[in-house]
C-alpha cells in the first residue's frame, strides 16, 4: 500500500531524528525487548503490514517464519481460550498476558523477526513522542534525564494525520477495530 509505505517513511524519519536527538539517553537495543511483553493493541494497518512481512518472511527464510507462526498460534490459542468472546478487546481491556513475549519476538536473539514490517507502537516504543502537549517515553530511556530535556528530544510522528484516513479506508464505515500481533499473525 502506498498509503502506508509514505506513512512509515514519515514516522521512521520522525524516530530517527529522536534518536539523534535522545543520543545516549536512549536504551533500545538488540536483545532489549521490555515493549515486547503483553498484549498491545495494533491498527488493522499494522495487521496487514505484518501479514506482508510474514509472507515475505516465508520466502526468505521459512523455517524463521514457521517458528513465528508457531509462536503466534500458540499464542493466539491461548488468548482465545482465556477470552473467548470479543478476544482482542477483552485481553486488552484485562491487560492479558503481561509477561507474554510478543510473537514476532525471537527468543534467543531477543530481536524482532518481522522487524521491518512491525507495528507503529513497536516503532515508536521508546524515543520521545509527542502527542498534543504530552511526551511519551519507555521507562528504561531518558535515565537522570529532567522533562526539559525529554521534551527538546520529543517529536511528533505523523503531522499530516495520515494514519486515519488509511485506517477508516480499511474499516469502511466501521470505526477501526483493533487487534493483537498473535491474532493478526495465526
Amino acid at each position: 500500500m502506498a498509503d502506508d509505505s509514505e506513512l512509515i517513511q514519515i514516522v521512521d524519519a520522525a524516530l530517527a531524528e529522536a534518536a539523534g536527538k535522545a543520543g545516549a539517553w536512549l536504551k533500545c537495543r538488540p536483545g532489549c525487548y521490555e515493549c515486547c511483553l503483553g498484549a498491545f493493541e495494533i491498527s488493522e494497518l499494522d495487521a496487514q503490514r505484518l501479514r506482508r512481512g510474514m509472507a515475505d518472511l516465508e520466502t526468505r527464510d521459512a523455517a524463521r517464519a514457521k517458528r513465528v507462526r508457531t509462536r503466534a498460534g500458540e499464542a493466539a490459542a491461548k488468548l482465545r481460550r482465556e477470552y473467548p468472546d470479543d478476544t482482542a478487546e477483552r485481553a486488552l481491556s484485562e491487560a492479558a498476558d503481561d509477561d507474554e513475549p510478543c510473537p514476532a519476538l525471537d527468543p534467543i536473539t531477543g530481536t524482532c523477526d518481522l522487524y521491518q514490517s512491525r507495528p507503529l507502537a513497536c516503532r515508536t516504543f521508546g524515543p520521545a513522542i509527542r502527542s498534543g502537549s504530552a511526551v511519551a517515553t519507555c521507562e528504561l530511556c531518558f535515565p537522570g534525564a529532567t522533562e526539559e530535556e525529554i521534551a527538546q528530544c520529543a517529536v511528533e510522528l505523523d503531522p499530516d494525520a495520515l494514519e486515519m484516513p488509511i485506517l477508516q479506508r480499511l474499516a469502511g464505515q466501521d470505526p477501526p477495530c483493533p487487534t493483537l500481533v498473535a491474532l493478526a499473525l495465526a
